[in-house]
């Protein structure tokens, strides 16, 4: 039998149950703690909870441990002890269902995004740019926009950028100043994400957002787990894929207000990459994006090893929280125990700093929001099992579940349609054309302007149509934050 929508959901069990309240489960958590001390195993009955009550989860594996979560568990000898421990009786195991995502298109469909979609601010920290590079991507993407340019994949913002640069004096006035040293930054760094594989995850059929938040015939969420081991390895493409599907999120679900329940809960986790080397306009857009989601039914829950890896404007939102032991060799360690313990409410019972280093695997400090939204006091608890197998799917395993999806053959089949490539191409193409010794007389070099010109009002004329309507970005993606 499945829980009551709002029936609180045991998550730990100390000297009491220690329950997550659902209608308070979008106002955000935070799963910290040092390698090796449980962090997993909380993520993953957090996730088999939601799931159970019918809300949609998106989780990334980044060791490759979680995709056992669609088959039923208790066969571990950890998991029986912890049963026995905790004095469980009448636990159902049992799978959830699963979609597996894989920017790689190797162990789960593939999942994109378009260049228009991501915009400037979030492609800027992909690339590695410059303060000064980074505007002269915002201008060529503005261009764009002006001229009615869809940009889609990797080859149609290089096509761009060398647009951009090989006619900078004509862009100059409207524009202003346009070096060719940060074009061919922007070049370079285009040709590195490539290398990575940015060429996969960049093109369409891009992200359905509605493809997340499915529920199953037996009212179960579904839980989808992006395979994350190799691309966990290219950190700034991992943090800018998330920061892009949280954006999303935020500009395209309504206003849901307090609902008894999350309509979606994404972890992210490693949470401390999603932050270094962020620019301050970049960082202040993400801690407004998480400030105001949660109205859109969406809860964040941040998985990373020191809380102090947040900023302190992201963990002040952070209302429910799950903190395993951290590690104190060193003076700095000892400040950031200090540091995590002053954020829980006290409990008389516990010395909360000394606790952090004494918890053993699987015991966390624990405190959730009470339902008037008040953390309650920080009890120290050991997690409750998971109710699905810890062992990993095995490849053949994983392939039935890929194939068995509704979601299989669309998202494996990319598509190419006509946008700023093809379109700057045909333009040279046609200027090539023309090229001759009479290509120096001044009524050819009219001719050539001209050309250039109805290149971009037959471009722009796109804007109007259902093509150019496309040319959209949410307040991460957009040049200045606009709403669509």
């Amino acid at each position: 039998m499945m829980a009551n929508t709002y029936e609180p959901l045991l998550i730990a069990k100390g000297e009491m149950d220690v329950s997550i309240i659902p209608k308070m489960a979008n106002r955000h958590g935070l799963i910290a703690g040092a390698t090796g001390t449980g962090k997993t195993v909380s993520l993953r009955v957090l996730a088999e909870c939601f799931s159970s009550i019918g809300v949609p989860v998106f989780m990334a594996d980044i060791k490759g441990d979680l995709s056992g979560i669609a088959w039923p568990g208790g066969d571990d000898p950890k998991v029986v002890e912890r049963v026995q421990k905790l004095g469980l009786t009448n636990l159902k195991f049992e799978g959830y269902p699963v979609i597996f995502w894989d920017v790689l298109a190797e162990q789960g469909h593939p999942i994109r995004a378009t260049i228009s979609e991501m915009g400037p601010l979030l492609l800027s920290r992909l690339l590695n740019l410059n303060e000064i590079q980074g505007d002269v991507l915002s201008l060529a993407f503005r261009i764009a926009d002006d001229n009615g340019l869809l940009l889609l994949d990797l080859k149609d913002l290089r096509a761009l950028v060398q647009f951009v640069g090989d006619n900078e004096d004509q862009f100059k006035t409207k524009y202003g100043n346009i070096s060719k040293a940060s074009i061919g930054a922007i070049q370079r760094g285009l040709l590195t994400i490539q290398e990575q594989g940015g060429d996969k995850f960049f093109g369409e059929p891009a992200l359905n957002l509605d493809d997340l938040m499915q529920v199953n015939a037996d009212g179960k969420g579904v839980v989808n787990i992006l395979s994350a081991e190799k691309i966990i390895h290219l950190p700034k493409l991992y943090a800018t894929l998330l920061l892009w599907m949280l954006s999303e999120l935020f500009e395209q679900l309504p206003e849901v207000g307090d609902p008894p329940k999350p309509k979606l809960v994404f972890f992210f986790d490693e949470a401390h990459l999603l932050f270094e080397d962020t620019p301050k306009a970049l960082e202040e857009k993400i801690e407004q994006v998480v400030r105001l989601i949660r109205s859109k039914g969406v809860g964040i829950y941040f998985v990373t090893h020191n809380p102090i890896d947040l900023p302190e404007a992201i963990l002040g939102q952070l209302g429910n929280r799950v903190q395993h032991a951290l590690r104190a060799f060193t003076p700095k360690d000892q400040k950031v125990v200090k540091a995590a313990a002053q954020t829980f409410r006290p409990n008389p019972k516990i010395d909360v700093q000394q606790a952090l280093t004494e918890l053993g695997v699987g015991e966390a400090l624990v405190s959730f929001l009470d339902d008037q939204g008040t953390p309650t006091q920080v009890e120290r608890s050991l997690i409750c099992p998971p109710l699905s197998r810890l062992r990993p799917a095995t490849p053949e395993e994983r392939s039935q579940i890929i194939k068995g999806s509704v979601l299989y053959g669309y998202y494996e089949k990319s598509a190419d349609r006509e946008s700023a490539y093809e379109k700057l191409q045909g333009r040279a193409e046609q200027l090539q054309e023309g090229a001759s010794p009479r290509s120096r007389h001044p009524e050819y070099k009219g001719q050539g302007k001209k050309l250039f010109e109805a290149v971009a009002k037959s471009a722009a004329h796109a804007v109007g149509s259902q093509i150019g309507r496309q040319i959209v970005r949410g307040l991460l993606g957009s040049i200045l934050g606009r709403r669509r």
